[in-house]
């Protein structure tokens, strides 16, 4: 071999060790998400565009499931950082004291209404999902159906089979309904609503974007989804309207907070300050009407007009103390009709 091969392949192999050497270093994160799937490469793509040296790894699912999911691992955790879970769940696992208090570099940005209030904050807010009706104008028009302007609508006679809705038990999208029934018109008055509602329920889904998809392709005439979801299939050419409810609209917040104890805090951090600068906020922003930070958010295409209006005062320690015994009762009462797991 001559010299020039030689240094040619001892400058060969460097080059590979380096490469080797970078990708060992790189941190992997492994973040438990509720975040909709199809958003999920955009967001990695996006955030290690800006932190190289670590590498995302999701683990996706319903926001109950991985409620739930967390719940179970509570005594050795799995997860290094929670990110794009329901608000409610995030305070309900923060008061099992789940997680590590942080405040990210720019929190101070954000509106406080969507930050916790402890210093440092525990939990952050990131954007809101908002309930909404997707209803498939061809079905309702086959089966003589009149465009629902309330939820009390649902509630008539020519609904009845026509209508599917997320299982609050494994859906956030279902428990963000049910508690807002309940802080609009008190207890007894919203089961009062829901056992009328159940008579007219073909289903109950194990994910809150399903009875969009299903009222998308006219499986169903109504589906209970969210806006995010109906904005989506509306875009893509499905026949639906995307309706908000005249009494009020439920909502949680997508939201961060990072597990207590885990190894990896130092990137946990990194995605925690990334996630509340306004390049996050912006990409929120292109798919949810509502975001944490002021003076960002711009109108998204196919949201109903004033769906920002009509979202409740939602009261998130409330949700958080009583989920458990809203869900038990739930269960008790209507579980018959949910899909198998």
């Amino acid at each position: 071999m001559t010299i020039s091969k030689l240094v040619q392949s001892l400058l060969c192999a460097a080059a590979i060790i380096g490469l080797t050497t970078a990708a060992l270093a790189k941190t992997e994160l492994l973040v438990y998400t509720a975040v909709e799937a199809d958003e999920l490469a955009g967001f990695k793509k996006a955030f290690e565009a800006d932190y190289p040296d670590i590498d995302i790894k999701w683990v996706r699912d319903s926001t109950g499931i991985i409620t739930a999911k967390l719940l179970a691992e509570q005594a050795n955790p799995q997860a290094d950082i929670v990110w794009g879970l329901a608000a409610t769940s995030l305070k309900l696992l923060a008061d099992r004291g789940y997680f590590q208090p942080y405040a990210p570099e720019g929190v101070e940005k954000l509106d406080p209404k969507y930050v916790d209030s402890a210093d440092p904050p525990i939990w952050v807010g990131q954007r809101a999902w908002i309930a909404a009706l997707c209803f498939n104008t061809i079905e309702a028009a086959k089966h003589n159906i009149p465009k629902p302007t309330s939820w009390q609508d649902l509630t008539k006679p020519e609904f009845r089979g026509h209508i599917v809705m997320p299982n609050p038990n494994s859906s956030g999208t279902g428990f963000l309904d049910v508690s807002a029934w309940m802080q609009i018109w008190g207890d007894e008055e919203a089961w009062t609503f829901m056992d009328a509602l159940h008579q007219n329920i073909a289903q109950y889904t194990h994910s809150g974007s399903k009875p969009c998809r299903m009222a998308a392709s006219g499986e169903a005439v109504v589906g209970i989804s969210f806006a995010y979801r109906g904005a989506q299939e509306k875009t893509r050419g499905a026949p639906i309207e995307v309706i908000a409810p005249s009494e009020g609209l439920g909502w949680d917040l997508e939201s961060f907070a990072i597990v207590k104890g885990t190894p990896k805090l130092e990137a946990a951090k990194k995605l925690a300050d990334w996630s509340v600068t306004r390049k996050a906020n912006e990409i929120y922003n292109e798919a949810y009407a509502v975001v944490a930070m002021p003076g960002v958010a711009k109108p998204v295409p196919n949201f109903p007009e004033g769906i920002a209006e009509l979202m409740i005062d939602n009261d998130f320690d409330w949700a958080a103390k009583h989920r458990e015994a809203i869900l038990a009762e739930w269960t008790k009462r209507y579980d018959g009709k949910s899909e198998p797991k």
